[in-house]
């Protein structure tokens, strides 16, 4: 399995409850600050119509955009990053 990949902000509350909930799961996760990393910023606006969404998250390959929690186990089950 691939490592979790959170793009977002610092500042940014979903970003933030996001990291606290994977951390919670015990998931393991690169944190991607799309404020400091403008190469990021960019992959992010691709993967959401131009717009700079966060978080936006990278499951193995699966792309989603400010998931719910449930969304993001369901997710993490499926590609085997979550028991």
């Amino acid at each position: 399995m691939e490592k979790v990949k959170v793009y977002g902000a610092d500042w940014c509350g979903p970003t933030r409850r996001l990291m606290m909930h994977l951390d919670d799961l015990g998931v393991a996760y690169d944190y991607i600050d799309v404020e400091h990393d403008e190469a990021a910023s960019q992959w992010v606006k691709d993967q959401n119509g131009g717009k700079e969404k966060k978080p936006t998250v990278d499951i193995g390959g699966k792309i989603l955009t400010s998931p719910s929690m449930q969304k993001l186990e369901e997710v993490l089950r499926e590609e085997k990053a979550l028991a």
